[in-house]
């Protein structure tokens, strides 16, 4: 039986499906199956992949479903215990599959584990080295843009990018699956918190190597979906995994944080979209998909709280 599932989703990325899956054909580590979920791609990605990588299981679907909705029929249709997210906008270390199994393996209460991301383009520079969150309402990738050599100890963090992350499976099964109505964008951050209200853990990957482009589907860093659907997810994120007193407790923080994301979107000539955003993140926060508030897991939520205020300080001084 193999034991790891690697869930790539596409759309539109022909031009990058060679370097994921020949990189992927390369591991040292052969125990695993590839499964591409295609997002109704229009440039040939799906003939592509059959005449090059016959190899490689297809899932095809009709339309653009989205990242979650891709991820989550990988998942399905997954056969082995831990299932490897990985972006196609990515090339892989021939150890990166291993070393990532060998991570997750290693933690007993792990949900997941962060592989470590380096710039495609600038490969002495750390694109992502595990996903933190803080009371700022502020998601923000570890180490970017620092040296490759920084963050090289395996250390427990917020969540994982499920840009490069690996999970184990049955714990989808008791958490959920990644939140479709998320599309795209802190998707991850959504279900790394839901496993840590659940008491698991989130672990980063220093050895798992895997070079990333960045916005290979968006196009671009900051455009007007991307500032639409961060803020609109955030705004739902909050919602969704905070009970009402830890919202209350947040607030002066969530405003701020908000307020100046407001102000730095507005300068880039995307305020409105923002703004739009955070209208949207309220219409499609209802109760009941709200995570129900449980008193034995309310360690869990003392941790992320004093986790929340301090990534204030590690997102500005560390």
């Amino acid at each position: 039986m193999q034991e790891v599932s690697v869930i790539i989703p596409n759309y539109n990325g022909m031009a990058y499906l060679e370097g994921v899956l020949s990189s992927l054909e390369q591991q040292e580590f052969q125990n695993f199956e590839t499964i591409l979920v295609d997002n109704g791609s229009s440039d040939g990605s799906v003939a592509f992949t059959m005449g090059n990588y016959p190899w490689v299981h297809i899932i095809e679907l009709p339309d653009n479903f989205g990242f979650s909705r891709a991820v989550n029929e990988g998942i399905y249709a997954a056969r082995a215990p831990y299932v490897l997210l990985l972006n196609n906008d990515t090339e892989v270390d021939r150890y990166f599959v291993g070393e990532m199994l060998a991570a997750i393996k290693r933690h007993r209460r792990a949900f997941s584990c962060s592989a470590r991301m380096i710039c495609y383009h600038d490969r002495d520079k750390l694109d992502d080295a595990g996903n933190y969150y803080s009371a700022l309402g502020w998601a923000f990738a570890r180490g970017k843009g620092k040296d490759v050599h920084s963050c090289e100890s395996e250390d427990k963090i917020f969540t994982s990018c499920a840009g490069a992350a690996i999970y184990r499976k049955k714990i989808f099964e008791k958490i959920g699956y990644f939140d479709e109505e998320h599309f795209a964008y802190l998707e991850d951050i959504d279900v790394g918190y839901r496993a840590r209200i659940n008491g698991y853990e989130n672990w980063y990957a220093p050895k798992a190597i895997v070079y990333h482009i960045g916005s290979g589907t968006s196009g671009s860093r900051y455009n007007h979906f991307k500032t639409r659907y961060s803020s609109r997810n955030n705004i739902y994120l909050i919602y969704k995994n905070m009970p009402f007193l830890q919202i209350l407790l947040n607030l002066p923080f969530l405003i701020l944080g908000f307020g100046m994301k407001i102000l730095f979107f507005t300068q880039k000539g995307m305020g409105r979209e923002y703004i739009a955003g955070i209208k949207n993140g309220f219409q499609i926060s209802h109760r009941d998909k709200k995570v129900k508030f449980k008193l034995k897991n309310l360690e869990q939520y003392i941790k992320i709280q004093l986790e929340l205020w301090g990534n204030l300080f590690y997102r500005f001084f560390a």
